[in-house]
């Protein structure tokens, strides 16, 4: 394993979330693809209705996902998404999806990979295979995932593999395991995951903080309003979905500079 040191933002590209944000959001979406070339143009009409006034600076997104659904973002979406991150300074992206086929995801991964940075780590979630064979910097999985053991022995020993956690016993385990980074949450309540396992809080994190010396990166819920106040709880850095996707460039500059 190496010795990994994560930034203080772990920005999460979530299809689901993505895809949701999209349809419920269709004229923030709409101003979010400006720049893209792979968009299409918006064509005005008397018809159109008028622009709402802009987002407030610290108006956080509260978005539902929905895995259910099969469709898929369009590769040219998630390319501009995270090129905006990118451009804002981000330098740690996952990508997720848990209803695309393997052919998909790692389509995905592959173009996610070829754009990105060298200075920008990217990590894909679930599939060690796939991850494996898109060249990404690591995997992430999770509890019910392959296990961080059988991982290890997918990915090898020159790439990175972070480890959900959501209580301390599963902390304590993955502690002793070969993975390079711990994941607790959700932190907060949350609405990225149907099923979300019981709030750790700010408490928990100060506590589970003193059973581990491998990186810690809190996720659930995490906003740019309460993001310092997990970083001050002992958190190494935060994982965030839901408040970048309204204007990750803009948002996720925000989150670096109150992150500092």
């Amino acid at each position: 394993m190496s010795s990994f040191h994560p930034p203080r933002l772990y920005a999460i590209i979530d299809a689901s979330c993505f895809l949701s944000f999209r349809a419920e959001n269709p004229q923030t979406y709409a101003d979010s693809q400006r720049g893209n070339p792979c968009s299409p143009p918006t064509i005005a009409t008397s018809a159109t209705a008028p622009r709402s006034a802009p987002t407030p600076a610290l108006v956080t997104t509260a978005i539902p996902c929905h895995p259910e659904r099969s469709e898929g973002p369009a590769v040219s979406q998630l390319l501009h998404y995270a090129q905006e991150l990118v451009k804002a300074g981000v330098t740690l992206i996952q990508y997720r999806n848990k209803t695309a086929t393997a052919r998909e995801i790692l389509s995905h991964a592959r173009e996610l990979r070829r754009i990105l940075p060298p200075d920008v780590t990217f990590f894909l979630n679930d599939r060690a295979d796939l991850a494996l064979a898109a060249n990404a910097d690591g995997v992430h999985v999770g509890q019910d995932d392959l296990s961080p053991e059988g991982a290890r022995l997918v990915v090898g020993n020159t790439k990175l593999i972070g480890v959900s956690t959501h209580n301390r016993a599963q902390l304590e385990i993955a502690s002793q395991a070969p993975v390079d980074y711990i994941a607790i949450g959700p932190i907060f309540s949350t609405r990225s995951k149907a099923n979300p396992d019981p709030v750790v809080g700010l408490d928990g994190l100060r506590k589970i903080r003193k059973l581990t010396t491998k990186p810690l990166i809190a996720i659930g819920g995490i906003t740019r309003e309460n993001c310092r106040s997990v970083i001050e709880a002992g958190a190494d850095s935060v994982a965030v979905i839901a408040d970048l996707l309204a204007d990750p460039k803009r948002h996720a500059e925000q989150f670096l500079q109150l992150l500092g």
